[in-house]
């Protein structure tokens, strides 16, 4: 690793523009982003609808990064910060893998530079403040049955989705229905993440709301008099992360919202940063297209002020084979008939990308096991479409193996910017919003509401925050909100089962489907292959 004061000088910064977190990594003072100049290009990366394995978005993102450092550009990647439920969990590790990987690795995954346990501690800071409001009996006088703030913790726990607090007597609260959701699905989480300055970031603690009187009046974080304190608990951890890939190319690693239960993007202060101080910013919104892309055009690109010259789709010759009808434990078999039956899945996210106005290049993520076939399938159907691709192996050789890729993206990126072609606009109703991705962006032939959703829509036309965007809470296994739908469904109707307001992050979450926001573990959790050997910690990523 290049020390990241080496790494910070290749985009324009002194030492004295860092704090220094040892010798690895840094945060970025945001007066960074004051001063003269115009940003640099935007490159979104998301992809088709994933196996569980997931189809390597970030892996491609950062051998992107690392082949346009190669080819003489002034690039920086942007981020989201890995949590620990996934670390543990099933996925392992999300700082990439093989050759095109973010360092230092292990710390990254872990502790970082603490920004996760920040948001941990600001969200339940707010929530103990709730209960100590309603224990005493405080005025706004909250009633205890619609309070709607859980707590968060950054791990994967099924057992803490629903629970009972303030047992044991008098002295020991108002016992209530709660639970916990994971840190990624915390309000707090999505505040961090689309705040741009201090201030705005105080403005949206304060306006979040935790319950409701026995009027149904709202109540707010500023009513609990916990804005400054959870104010001060996230101070140093708005400030975006910087460190490095594997080939020491500029790397911002800031803020963790999953997107298939939050907004899924990385922050839109490191994504700033990062177009202020580079040529070319690559970033990534998680999940495939009708997920995080979505929630990218319509969430955070108005919040950050920015706006994608291309996107990246990435593909797997195992995921196309998975959408054919291959059974998970067969897909390293050359089957090319299972990868054109598959294709129809990518076709839809091409659609959707296309639908947004944006140009696409297709990064086929290369495995060992893929057959020269099989690619060579894959590139005839892109070249049907009229679609850019190029397989790319910078899991085996780094930034050397997306070089096809990175001329591919720079072509595409030479068209004129045009504003995003958005699925809703502000002035639709919140059904018609709903409505309209469902359509759009899943396929759907319809979407219905149910009753309690129903009353969500009344509850929220009658707080006048209707108009807000929506962040979907949806399975990432299929377009459709059944998980066990493979392919392209068609025919398929999604149910809107609740509705939930996020007022400081500034978006109304629509929960489908069994979609839960605690997270459980598998039989055989990652977890279980991480431990201490001679002071090192190993089976983290």
């Amino acid at each position: 690793m290049k020390l990241i004061a080496d790494v910070a000088a290749g985009l324009g910064l002194s030492q004295d523009d860092l704090i220094p977190y040892g010798r690895s990594k840094a945060k970025v003072p945001l007066a960074t982003l004051d001063g003269p100049g115009e940003p640099g290009k935007l490159v979104l990366v998301t992809a088709m609808t994933p196996t569980p394995a997931g189809e390597g978005k970030t892996t491609t993102t950062i051998g992107l990064v690392q082949a346009l450092d190669r080819l003489g550009e002034k690039v920086a990647a942007a981020l989201r910060e890995p949590s620990l439920g996934p670390c543990f969990g099933i996925k392992g590790g999300g700082t990439g893998g093989g050759k095109s990987t973010l360092v230092p690795t292990t710390d990254i995954n872990l502790h970082f530079t603490g920004d996760l346990h920040a948001v941990t501690a600001a969200h339940n800071l707010i929530a103990a403040l709730l209960d100590n409001h309603v224990h005493f009996g405080l005025s706004p006088k909250i009633d205890p049955r619609r309070v709607v703030w859980k707590r968060v913790m950054d791990q994967n726990d099924r057992s803490l989705r629903q629970v009972i607090l303030g047992l044991g007597g008098v002295t020991q609260g108002v016992p209530r229905e709660s639970g916990f959701d994971i840190t990624a699905a915390s309000e707090v989480m999505a505040m961090l993440c689309l705040a741009r300055s201090e201030e705005d970031l105080r403005e949206r603690l304060a306006r979040t709301i935790v319950g409701f009187t026995a009027d149904r009046e709202p109540v707010t974080v500023d009513d609990l008099q916990a804005t400054g304190a959870a104010l001060a608990l996230l101070k140093d951890a708005l400030l975006p992360n910087l460190v490095q890939t594997a080939e020491g190319t500029p790397a911002f690693v800031h803020g963790g919202p999953f997107a298939n239960i939050a907004h899924g993007c990385n922050s839109v202060l490191a994504t700033r940063m990062a177009m202020k101080l580079a040529d070319w910013t690559v970033t990534e919104a998680g999940f495939g297209s009708d997920l995080g892309a979505e929630k990218f055009f319509h969430i955070a690109c108005p919040a950050g002020d920015f706006d994608p010259s291309v996107v990246v789709m990435v593909a797997t010759v195992r995921a196309l084979k998975y959408h054919g009808g291959v059974a998970l434990k067969s897909l390293e078999n050359e089957d090319c008939d299972a990868v054109r039956a598959g294709f129809a899945n990518l076709e839809a996210h091409l659609d959707n990308i296309r639908a947004f106005g944006k140009p696409v290049v297709v990064a086929i993520n290369r495995f060992t096991s893929d057959t020269d076939a099989e690619v060579g399938v894959v590139l005839a159907e892109c070249a049907a479409l009229g679609v850019r691709a190029a397989a790319s192996s910078h899991f085996a050789h780094g930034g050397a193996g997306a070089e096809d890729l990175a001329r591919l993206v720079m072509d595409a990126a030479d068209a004129p910017l045009t504003p995003a072609i958005t699925a809703y606009s502000e002035a639709d109703s919140l059904e018609q919003k709903l409505k309209n991705i469902a359509k759009r962006v899943y396929g759907a032939e319809d979407l219905i509401l149910t009753k309690a959703a129903r009353a969500g829509v009344r509850r929220f036309e009658r707080l006048g925050m209707a108009d807000l965007p929506v962040c979907m809470a949806k399975t990432q296994s299929s377009l459709s909100g059944n998980p066990a739908r493979r392919g392209r469904p068609t025919g398929f109707t999604v149910e809107v089962r609740a509705l939930r307001l996020s007022a400081g992050a500034g978006f109304i979450v629509a929960l489908t489907g069994d979609i839960v926001r605690m997270p459980g573990l598998p039989r055989k959790p990652s977890a279980a292959a991480v431990d201490v050997v001679d002071g090192h910690i190993v089976g983290v990523g």
